[in-house]
This record gives structure tokens, C-alpha cells and sequence, in this order.
């Protein structure tokens, strides 16, 4: 049986010998991590090793790439890649699920995958999903269906992979969170050629940037967003890292409108999502918020005039949604 001791062991040595694992190396432990025999005791010691020390791109790319290796294949590979899982608790309503919608009706198919926290407001992006119309796939078959048939559907994290859920959830039993919490951000499981992150601390930005470069992603946006999601606060000229035809980019979001409002003051009614789209509850910020996020994410998934082509998709919306 393989053991984990030597990655242990790598990490662990003692000051001045210790270091970060490299690509392969990483990828190696996360197999035997994901593995049925995995030693419980390993497998924290190098999580816990790893948040002391601060994760590298290398280390992240290479457990997303092993990961992947046990993921089930669509079909058809999406056109953009959306995580989602932020906790939510510092954030208001996931007012980026209509976002996505728009990127979908532009022809562009969105595959958002995830696990949010079921405490606080972070729950309501499951809650939400239905009233958008917006299939929450029961099984790999169903997310690829329904990303073929309407352009956009939405995997739980625990359907997608158990194993890799399992490391997730080690936070309940460590108490803090974990590097797993980055690497599924990177999971991209539809493998789609553009992606878009969200990251609560700004260090990130740059960590999955170089992630995605050693993962092989064409285009890629990373952003500081609302609780650490992909969403953009219109307010605000914020710092965008990634990649661009497989190189290295940084750009700024612009501001959109001028307001002194947090995403969190905007309304907590998830029945605020449907009645943005519909028309029956207009909200100028949240409306921003919306078309904002979805050029952001159009121009990440190569389209032109992704400003002026997001606000024509919302102009033109139909006001009805069917789940």
C-alpha cells in the first residue's frame, strides 16, 4: 500500500528543509488522498501543513489535476466554467446566478458547480436555482443534458465527486478551512476552454492564475468578489488576474454605477432574484450588479463587446423564467 509519509514528510522535514511539493508531486498525494486507503492522520497533517505554509500554484494544479483525474466526462464541454463556494457570510443575495443566465443566453453554456455553506445567506444559491429556472443536476448525465438543452446547469459538489466533497467537509472536522476549498476552483469538470473564480482574499487572485496556467486554461478571470464569489460590486474598479490566450493577464473591472452601498445591503428576499428578472422588482444596484458580472464573464469566454452585448441580453430578457 502507498503512504502518504513521504509528502508528509516533504512538508514537514524542519526549518530549512521543508518545502513545497512540486506539480507531480502533488498530484501524486492527492491520488493516494482521494484513495480508499488513505490514512486519515496524512491527509490532515499535509492539509494542515499546507495552510501554514501557504499553498503554491504548483501544488494547487497538481491535486486539481489528479482530482480530475477521478471525475466522470460530459459529453459536450460547457463554454465557461463557474464555480461556486463561497460560504456566503458576508455577502447578500447570489445575484451572479442571473449573470450567468445572460452568459448562457448569449449562446456561450455555463456549467456552475458547487457547495456553499447551508447556514446564512450562502444557502440561498441552492434555494434560488429553481425560481431561475436553473437545473440543480442530480448525476453527471443530468448536468450535461441540461447544459446542452438550456445553456446553463448547476452540479452540487457531492454529486460531482463525493471523495473530493469529503476533504471538503475535513473543515468541520479541523476547524479551519483547507487548500481543498482552492482546489475546487479548479476542478473545471465540464473542461471547459474559460473559467471564471471568485476569491474572498486577494492573494488568490494570482495563486489560481498560475493554477490555471499550469492547467492548461485558455482563458480564465479571477476577481475579488462578493463573499468570494464571482460577482462584481458596480461600484467599484476592482483588480482582474488571469489568463488570456494562455498567458498571463491583469485588468480592472471599471465602475458602473456611483453608489456607497455593500453588496450585503441589497435585498435578503431570495424572491428579490426572480422579481429583478421579471421586472416586478426593480433595483438599479442589483441590476448593475447583474449586467456588470455578465460582461465580465462574457469577455473571459473570448465574446466582443462583452459591455454592450450584456446590456442588450438584459434589455431583451424574457421576463419569464421556467424551471
Amino acid at each position: 500500500m502507498m503512504s502518504l509519509a513521504p509528502y508528509v514528510r516533504i512538508l514537514a522535514r524542519g526549518q530549512g528543509r521543508a518545502r513545497s511539493m512540486e506539480f507531480d508531486e502533488a498530484r501524486a498525494a492527492m491520488a493516494l488522498m482521494l484513495g480508499d486507503e488513505a490514512d486519515p492522520e496524512a491527509v490532515g497533517a499535509i492539509l494542515m501543513l499546507m495552510r501554514m505554509k501557504g499553498e503554491t500554484a504548483a501544488e494547487i494544479a497538481g491535486f486539481a489535476a489528479s482530482a480530475c483525474d477521478t471525475l466522470p466526462r460530459f459529453g459536450i464541454a460547457p463554454g465557461l466554467d463557474w464555480p461556486s463556494y463561497a460560504a456566503g457570510r458576508s455577502r447578500g443575495l447570489p445575484w451572479f446566478l442571473l449573470s450567468a443566465r445572460l452568459v448562457a443566453a448569449a449562446g456561450i453554456p455555463v456549467l456552475l458547480h458547487g457547495w456553499n455553506s447551508h447556514h446564512g445567506p450562502g444557502a440561498s444559491v441552492r434555494a434560488a436555482l429553481p425560481a431561475l429556472g436553473i437545473a440543480q443536476a442530480g448525476s453527471v448525465a443530468q448536468a450535461d443534458a441540461a447544459v446542452e438543452a438550456d445553456g446553463i446547469a448547476y452540479l452540487p459538489l457531492e454529486v460531482l465527486s463525493p471523495r473530493i466533497m469529503a476533504l471538503l467537509r475535513l473543515r468541520d472536522v479541523l476547524g479551519l478551512r483547507s487548500c481543498i476549498n482552492t482546489v475546487c476552483r479548479m476542478l473545471n469538470p465540464g473542461r471547459a476552454p474559460a473559467a471564471v473564480q471568485g476569491v474572498f482574499h486577494p492573494p488568490y487572485r494570482e495563486l489560481q492564475a498560475d493554477a490555471g496556467r499550469l492547467l492548461g486554461l485558455t482563458r480564465l478571470t479571477v476577481l475579488k468578489g462578493g463573499g468570494g464569489e464571482f460577482e462584481h460590486h458596480p461600484a467599484k474598479d476592482i483588480a482582474t488576474f488571469g489568463l488570456r490566450d494562455a498567458l498571463p493577464w491583469t485588468g480592472l473591472t471599471g465602475r458602473e454605477v456611483a453608489a456607497h452601498r455593500r453588496l450585503a445591503d441589497a435585498p435578503s428576499d431570495p424572491a428579490a432574484l426572480a422579481g429583478l428578472w421579471s421586472g416586478t422588482r426593480p433595483d438599479a444596484f442589483a441590476e448593475a450588479i447583474v449586467v456588470s458580472t455578465a460582461a465580465l464573464a462574457l469577455d473571459t469566454a473570448g465574446h466582443e463587446s462583452p459591455e454592450s452585448v450584456a446590456r442588450a441580453l438584459w434589455d431583451r430578457r424574457p421576463r419569464r423564467l421556467a424551471a
